[in-house]
Order: C-alpha cells, then structure tokens, then sequence
C-alpha cells in the first residue's frame, strides 16, 4: 500500500485485468481470442497469431457480437431495395471438384460390388469423401439419401379461409412506382407478426391471472414457430404471385411469446398480408404427448441386448418413432397434437430506400440479435421471474423434436434412441431458460435477398477497408505455406491473455490511424476535385 493510500481506497482501485479488458471493449478488439500456432513450413518459425471469437452474444464478447450485428445490419440494408435481380447463377465446377467425384464414383462401385466388414469400412470412406466434396465448395450431396419421407394430406383444414394460389413469377425485386413529377421510387415493407393470446397479461408480460394462462400452448406455440413463419412465407409467394425476399429477426415479446419483425423486398397490401396470417398455419402430427405414460422415478429403462427402451415393469420395449406414427397414420379420427397459428395483430409500414424510417427499422430488426432470448427483457420483479418459470417448466417436459427425450415420458422411442436419456433433461436449446422455448434461428434470410452469403458481405467491408488503407491482404504467399494448430493458453510459447490484448489494442489503434489517415485523403481529394470542377 503506497502512502497516502487508505485501505478502502486500494480495495475500490480496479484490478489490472479488469482495466485491459476495458481498453481492449474501448478499442474494438475480441476479449476471448483463440490462440494459434502458425508454422512457417519453409523456414520452420513459429508463431502465436490470435483470431477473434466470434460469438453473437454480447454477454460472452461485446466486441464479436457487435461486429457481427453490424455485419446483418448491412446485410439487410443491402438486399432491401434492390433494383435489379441478385445474380445466383451457380459457378462451373472446377477440376479439383471434378476430380474428387471421379474419386467418388470408383468409390462407389467398389461399395456396391464389396461385402460384410469390407462393405462397412468402404462405406465410412464414401461418408468421409462426401465431406471432403462439401469442403471443396459443392453444395447439396452428391448421392442423397432416399430415405422415405411421411406425407400427409395436404387438405386445408375447415376452420381457415382457403387462399388462391397464383402462379409465382421468377421476379424478387418489387415494383417500381412513377410519381407525377416523374420521380420513380420502389417501396418496401416492414411487417410484424405475433402469436395469439394465452390469456390477459400486465403492462410487465405477466398474466393476470397464471393458474388459468395457457402455458403449454404458448410453449408448442414457441417451439413450432419458425415453422409457422416458413408457412407464412410460402404461402405469401403463391398468393402475390412473385418470388417474395425477407430478412426477418425473432425476438421474445414483454409476455415472452416470440414474435417476428420481416423486412421485405416490394408491396403487398395490408389486406392481403392480412388474409395470408389469417389462413396461415402449422399442424404438427406428433403421437399424442397430453397425459403422461411414466411419471416420477418410475420410466422406461435402456436394454442394452434390444438397443431400446423398455417398460420398467414388463420389459416390453416401448413403441419406435416409426410404430407410433404407423398408428397415427392408421387412424382416420386423429387430430394434430397442436396448430400453431398466428394472431390477429398484423403490423405493416411502407418504407422507402435511404429514408429515416429505412434506418430506424434496420436498428430495431438488429436491436436484439448480440442478446440471448432472456436477455431481451430481464425480469425486473418476482413477478416476472415466476413468469419464467412457469414458462420453463412446461418446457422441460414438452418435446421439441422428434428426437427428444422427453418421448419416453409418453411411452415412445424417441428417433435414434440411445442408452442415456432421460424426459426432463433434453439437452437442445429450446428447453434452455436462455431461449425461452424458440431453438431456431433468430435471423432468417432468404437465399435471393442480397445474392450474397454472409460472408461474401464480410470479405466485402475487409476489402472496402484494405483498399482504402493501402495494404493488401495476399502478400503473394502460398496458402499452403503455413501449417496452423490450436495453441493452449499453458503451452510455454503462449503469452498470457493479458499480453495477448495489449498487442491487440496497439495493432488496433495503428489500424485506426491508417483508416483515418486513408478517409482525410479521400476526403481531400473528392473536395479538390469538387473546387476544380465549380473553377473550371
């Protein structure tokens, strides 16, 4: 302790790691770098060369997830009014592709003509080689599966409005309008759409009154709803008549129903958008899973000799997937277990490229994507908090997939059952308090939105920023110059993370001085060029 200096003030003085970490927030750099080992193959040298992270939630790195919101925010600006069709016209492949379905294909005959151990190993090279074609760039597989698929009826249940069905133009990009002083402008939307009612809730999202909310079917609702929003979206397009584009964000409501705010790409009147909600829904043909078969400590055992699970009483296996919807099939007077539905509240806006209203709603589809579902609204009373877990209780026991464990509570196999699962402790992430039922994705694009990928966007802002620097990223290297391999933080070679950061902050503040440097020049330029176009 230094003169002077009282032993409260040294205990209010910040650690030393608290501090770099904070230059490190202040500075833009990643918090939880990983740690690689470059190995030059041509000179032996190695090196320890941080990468960032990564992660989209604010609550693990701020600096990723902000990096990462920005990168959907110009996502979504750049796909929502285009004016000309995005180019997805596949490439040629090339002959590293080529030569590796060559590969494949002598493969695969020697599959077909081997048997019995041999057969089996021959068919975990097919698997391994499929992988590698992936890898190189192919999309889809090169020799699908043809495992049967259910189909059900596709009649239109009675109790919604049937829709026509239009034939669907090729056309993404909306309509252009001409208005009298001759100005041609092409609005957009922006459309909110949100769950029913489960009953009367507070100004906080608590029920008034919980004993009589309908918790399980908020839950279904929750876990069925990016279903419910593809449903929407096809039957948009064959309703319109043309190829309709989104860039969606899901997000929980106050009374923690998700709800979904679109960006999309043209016009669609209100009445329509709310004619398609209205007959827009989702059944799911799930074995019934109301009233449980085994309940407390008493549930179904793995038999290790049959590969299944039994009755813990009879040892009578319990009925497969397969079986339980063989029977569901065989039944003319089975109902779905739940239809997901959309409510009556059908928000839409019209908006106009580079308007105010453009930048407000890029901000609030990205408000929420760098937090978890429970962060969007914390429980700020008991109240609340006792919302949440009611909420995550019903979720505990409600399956989610096909493949839940929970399906042992209501006597059946789950899909691909295997030793060491128990109902009530699924491990996806819809039963998480964090996702509040929602496991899908929280943003939804469609593929012809921007007719880029996310990380073509990327490259582009990293290209953007080179240029104007001055510095090229390919150095004329070899990429297979470098051997790389993940480094532990107790490997000797390995500085400590505070060290790590520091460098970081230093190469970053450099960079920043070289991006400001490369702006004030252009700036100069463009306005030396301005004055000597008004001169001339």
């Amino acid at each position: 302790m230094t003169a002077g200096t009282t032993r409260i003030e040294r205990a209010r003085m910040p650690f030393a790691k608290e501090v770099v970490w904070a230059v490190a927030l202040e500075h833009g750099v990643c918090i939880r770098p990983i740690a690689l080992r470059r190995t030059d193959i041509t000179t032996g040298e190695t090196e320890i060369v941080d990468v960032p992270c990564g992660a989209t939630l604010a609550s693990v790195c701020p600096t990723c997830a902000e990096r990462k919101r920005q990168l959907r925010m110009a996502q979504c600006r750049e796909g929502w009014h285009l004016t000309e069709e995005p180019d997805l016209d596949a490439d040629d492949p090339d002959e590293t592709q080529r030569w590796l379905v060559e590969l494949r294909a002598d493969a695969t005959k020697a599959h077909d003509a081997a048997a019995g151990t041999e057969r089996k190993q021959l068919g975990e090279d097919l698997a391994a080689l499929d992988d590698e074609i992936q890898r190189a760039g192919v999309r889809g597989n090169v020799d699908p599966d043809k495992a049967s698929r259910r189909v059900r009826s596709t009649r239109r249940r009675k109790d919604v409005t049937d829709l026509p069905r239009r034939p669907v133009d090729a056309r993404t990009v909306g309509k252009a309008y001409v208005a009298p002083d001759g100005k041609t402008f092409r609005p957009s939307l922006f459309v909110t759409l949100t769950l029913p009612s489960y009953g009367r809730v507070r100004s906080d999202g608590t029920p008034v009154d919980a004993a009589s909310y309908e918790y399980r079917r908020a839950a279904r609702d929750a876990l069925h709803f990016s279903k419910l929003v593809d449903r929407f979206v096809q039957n948009l397009r064959r309703f319109v008549g043309f190829d309709v584009q989104y860039f969606a964000a899901v997000e929980p409501q106050r009374r923690l129903a998700p709800h979904v705010h679109l960006a999309i790409r043209g016009t669609v009147s209100r009445a329509e958008l709310r004619q398609v909600a209205a007959a827009t829904y989702h059944q799911v043909w799930w074995p019934a899973c109301d009233e449980p078969a085994y309940d407390g400590d008493a549930v179904p055992v793995w038999d290790s000799d049959l590969g299944a699970y039994v009755d813990p009483d009879s040892g009578e296996p319990l009925a497969s997937w397969d079986e339980a919807l063989d029977a569901l099939d065989a039944d003319d007077a089975a109902e779905p277990v739940h239809v997901a539905r959309f409510g009556v509240q059908v928000d839409a806006k019209g908006v106009l490229v580079g308007s105010r209203d453009a930048r407000r709603c890029i901000g609030y589809l990205s408000k929420y994507l760098n937090k978890s579902a429970h962060e969007c609204h914390e429980p700020a009373s008991d109240a609340e908090r006792a919302h949440v877990d009611r909420l995550t209780e019903v979720l505990r026991y409600e399956p989610c997939s096909p493949a839940c464990a929970n399906w042992l509570r209501y006597g059946v196999q789950p899909k691909n059952a295997r030793d060491g699962m128990r109902p009530g402790h699924c491990k996806a992430k819809a039963h998480r308090r964090t996702h509040l039922g929602y496991g899908g994705r929280r943003v939804l694009v469609s593929r012809k939105w921007s007719g880029k990928s996310l990380a073509d966007h990327k490259q582009e802002r990293r290209a953007w920023v080179l240029d104007l620097v001055g510095e090229m990223a390919d150095r004329g290297e070899a990429p297979d110059r470098y051997l790389w391999e993940h480094a532990r933080p107790s490997d000797p070679d390995v500085p400590s993370i505070s060290h790590r950061l520091l460098r970081a902050v230093a190469e970053r503040v450099r960079w920043r001085s070289a991006l400001d440097d490369a702006k004030a020049r252009a700036d100069g330029q463009l306005g030396s060029s301005a004055t000597t176009g008004r001169a001339a």
